[in-house]
């Protein structure tokens, strides 16, 4: 069965789902990605859909969600993209906490560093294994 990693951030609309593409982008199939927040948006940050879609990913149709003590439970990594972050219920798995900036009221041009940034930790951090 293939690991699940859930990228967690405050909306589920930037950094998570940033993350969560990324991974599924670099990883192929050795990892289940998800991602949830802690107060979800209405919608992903179209920047961040943006950079994504330049990696060949179409994300916009995905629907920010709350973080569940399920998820918390049936994920073998918990990626915490702002350290810190009260969730719901203790996770299972390990925890990692990454300390990124909140691209909420950024465009592609700013985003796309930030893109690079987390590709690079997901790269040294979770495909090392």
């Amino acid at each position: 069965m293939k690991p699940i990693v859930l990228f967690i951030c405050q909306h589920n609309a930037g950094r998570s789902q940033l993350g969560a593409a990324l991974l599924e982008h670099l990883a192929g199939e050795r990892f289940t990605a998800a991602s949830a927040g802690l107060a979800p948006a209405e919608t992903v940050n179209p920047a961040i859909a943006a950079t994504v879609a330049e990696l060949g990913m179409d994300i916009t149709g995905r629907v920010p969600c709350a973080v569940t003590p399920a998820d918390l439970e049936a994920a073998d990594v918990v990626v915490l993209m702002k350290p810190g972050l009260a969730l719901p219920s203790a996770p299972r798995g390990e925890v990692l906490e990454w300390s990124f900036p909140n691209p909420e009221s950024w465009d592609a041009d700013a985003v796309r560093p930030l893109r690079e940034a987390v590709s690079s930790k997901i790269q040294s951090t979770l495909l090392t294994r």
